[in-house]
């Protein structure tokens, strides 16, 4: 909502910030790409003349404490290069364990808002499973970056392999790799077409993209016992995740841009983590902030929230802790499922603000988002 108010207010001020804002080429041809894999081991050596010298200063080094000091050394240097060599196998063979399930050839760009909700459940999946990826910042007003695709929204994911394969929409992103990472049997281009995309017109009468079955991971009936034992927490996941983008995603904005103090902070923030120029992001922190809270008031009244927003906030994310219940850890279980890391992406983007303190003061949801923290950075998923 944000970046759409800033590309409606971009016209005003657009000609004064094209002066001071450079014009940037393909992007493709200035995105360096990163491999699923993982970087390579750089293999090195001294050579046989740091050794000699090793071994000559053992032989000369002044009597007994010469040897002793050259024994010593030379021992050292073993279990240094044990360490070394022990830490290198260690890593290989968990690089190893990991590769079977993502082809090494492909390789991940995210274009993307840092502070979009959307973009922020694209991290946190990609995060958790351990994928690299190649991070391109859009500009939320000229969005010169992503110039070359006739989907002008984010996030958006670039997938380059044999073909290369554009997946527009954050759920269908996380639902088609999900599938991917399971059925080892199809390539990413056979996997998207479980969900294609579709016009329909919303309740303002607007034409907008859906997609067919973004919410659901596509598995035959052996891979879905062996993911969903229990028979209810597949239906349970989709519920969620329809939940987090239907209903808890509109309710960041009303509560980040409350007060005009808020508004303030708030673009302050999405200023300093998004993509702008001195000048335009001087435009956008005061004209952005006084627009979004204005916004705010009218999305206050089209999503039916109280006067009290914060009331709305705090009541739904209870409705999420208590659904997961006292005997779970997550949505998913022992382990986070696609819910969990929807649900965490929408709400890691109030981080740092006063939204997400009160939130954080004021509901059950503080041992859950730490425990989600954890698994995320320890990239849990992975197996």
């Amino acid at each position: 909502m944000a970046a759409a108010c800033m590309r409606t207010l971009a016209p005003v001020n657009r000609r004064f910030l094209q002066i001071h804002s450079g014009r940037i080429g393909a992007v493709a041809d200035r995105v360096p790409r990163v491999s699923l894999q993982g970087t390579g081991w750089a293999h090195w050596t001294n050579g046989s003349g740091f050794r000699s010298k090793i071994l000559s200063a053992a032989r000369t080094g002044g009597g007994g404490r010469g040897r002793i000091a050259g024994c010593v050394f030379l021992m050292g240097s073993g279990l240094g290069i044990y360490q070394a060599m022990k830490f290198y196998f260690q890593h290989h063979r968990a690089e190893e364990d990991f590769s079977h399930m993502f082809d090494t050839e492909l390789k991940l760009t995210l274009y993307q808002y840092k502070t979009c909700p959307f973009c922020s459940k694209v991290r946190a999946f990609l995060d958790y499973h351990g994928l690299p990826y190649e991070i391109v910042e859009v500009n939320p007003v000229f969005r010169q970056e992503i110039e070359w695709s006739t989907y002008r929204k984010v996030p958006i994911l670039v997938i380059d392999g044999t073909e290369s394969v554009q997946l527009n929409d954050s759920s269908v992103i996380i639902s088609t790799l999900k599938t991917y990472l399971i059925n080892k049997d199809k390539s990413i281009q056979q996997t998207v077409i479980y969900y294609p995309e579709y016009k329909t017109t919303n309740a303002r009468g607007k034409e907008v993209t859906e997609y067919s079955n973004k919410y659901w991971v596509m598995l035959n009936e052996i891979e879905i016992e062996d993911v969903y034992p229990c028979k209810t927490t597949r239906r349970e996941e989709v519920k969620w995740r329809q939940w987090a983008d239907d209903w808890l995603v509109h309710l960041i904005s009303p509560n980040v841009y409350r007060t005009p103090t808020e508004a303030l902070a708030s673009f302050d923030y999405i200023v300093r983590e998004g993509k702008f120029g001195p000048v335009d992001g001087v435009f956008a922190k005061y004209v952005g902030a006084a627009a979004m809270y204005v916004i705010s008031k009218w999305l206050k009244f089209r999503h039916g929230l109280q006067d009290d927003v914060r009331q709305d906030l705090y009541r739904a994310v209870n409705e999420w802790v208590s659904a997961i219940g006292r005997k779970r850890k997550f949505m998913g279980g022992q382990e986070p499922n696609l819910a969990d890391l929807a649900v965490y992406g929408v709400l890691r983007v109030m981080e740092g603000l006063k939204a997400f303190d009160d939130m954080m003061e004021n509901t059950r949801v503080k041992n859950w988002y730490k425990r989600m923290e954890r698994a995320i950075q320890e990239q849990r998923g992975q197996s």
